[in-house]
């Protein structure tokens, strides 16, 4: 849908200088990101992480669950990731041997006779809310610490028999979340920098805490769950590829970006099979053969250099870029303005 209702931005009567312009303005969003992958994380290990603008400590106990918590010991500040360790299933600060368990509480001081009151009432350390799926690690973020607003979701296609093993892409891409997520509602620059033949008919929509997006009448469908974490369904000829796509901002002007793709198990040598191995090499970059590319051969350098026009100069051609704009906005947890 063509926002040609948007007459403040069609009418502006001046349009700023890119020496006025920030390239990442945006805080980070609150929302379930992936971390890391589950096989980056052994039984009995500590991991320094940087995320979401700072550093965390990930650590998995004996029982296999994973804890992600602020690096420093409520104690005296010492450092869990330097000297941290595993015993049980907490995390052991190495100066004074305080123990925390994957939610914050501090489960045993060796040396005292009264635990502080307060550590018998609640968490003392921060910890994310941490959820493994599909071989990943993802972790809750609210500036914040508010509970989780909505569930993360499922991908009905990584949890069904008959499908091809789960394979993976990551990419450090220079810009903020929330670029990343519009250039999906930008349909003309499927046409000039994707090199499709046509600009193709697409619908966006909106739905509190989903936006869904269908480019050429179902041959990419995205249904996006909060600003982290969407699925893409690429489809021709009946034959779907699915990949779960993942954003998560290292910090305003860092994210990394995940892929996992799968699809049906179709016989050696078989249409269906091609089909899908080409949609899938698609997605992401160029095809032997075929004009179009993916983000990976094109989107990347434009994203890495370009700078964020909070009143951009649009016209009644362009995607419904301020509506995914406005649906966004949702997950500023600090709100801002445009």
């Amino acid at each position: 849908m063509n926002e040609i209702a948007n007459v403040e931005s069609m009418r502006a009567e001046r349009v700023q200088t890119g020496n006025e312009l920030e390239r990442c303005p945006h805080p980070i969003p609150f929302g379930w990101f992936c971390v890391m992958l589950s096989e980056e994380l052994a039984p009995k290990e500590v991991k320094i992480f940087h995320v979401f603008g700072r550093d965390w400590v990930l650590f998995r106990g004996e029982d296999d669950r994973v804890g992600m918590t602020d690096p420093y010991c409520p104690h005296l500040g010492a450092h869990l990731g330097h000297g941290g360790e595993v015993v049980g299933n907490h995390i052991r600060c190495p100066f004074h041997h305080w123990e925390y368990d994957a939610e914050g509480w501090c489960k045993h001081i060796p040396y005292a006779t009264v635990m502080p009151p307060i550590t018998q009432r609640k968490p003392v350390l921060q910890a994310l809310p941490v959820i493994e799926r599909y071989g990943a690690i993802y972790a809750w973020y609210h500036p914040d610490n508010i509970a989780p607003a909505f569930e993360l979701l499922h991908v009905p296609e990584l949890e069904a028999e008959g499908y091809v093993p789960i394979t993976r892409g990551c990419w450090e891409i220079h810009t903020e979340i929330q670029e990343i997520g519009e250039n999906g509602v930008d349909y003309p620059h499927l046409r000039y920098l994707h090199r499709n033949p046509i600009i193709p008919p697409s619908t966006s929509r909106a739905d509190g805490i989903h936006f869904t997006n269908d480019i050429g009448h179902g041959y990419i469908v995205t249904e996006s769950t909060g600003p982290g974490v969407g699925i893409v369904r690429f489809t021709q000829d009946a034959v779907t590829m699915t990949a779960m796509s993942m954003s998560t901002p290292i910090d305003r002007d860092h994210t990394r970006m995940r892929w996992f793709f799968t699809y049906k198990d179709w016989p050696a040598g078989s249409t269906e099979l091609a089909i899908a191995q080409k949609l899938k090499q698609h997605s992401v970059g160029a095809v032997e053969g075929e004009d179009s590319a993916g983000f990976e051969s094109v989107d990347l350098e434009v994203w890495h250099n370009k700078k964020y026009r909070p009143r951009p100069l649009l016209c009644d051609g362009d995607g419904p870029i301020l509506m995914w704009r406005k649906w966004f906005r949702q997950f500023y947890a600090e709100g801002v303005k445009e």
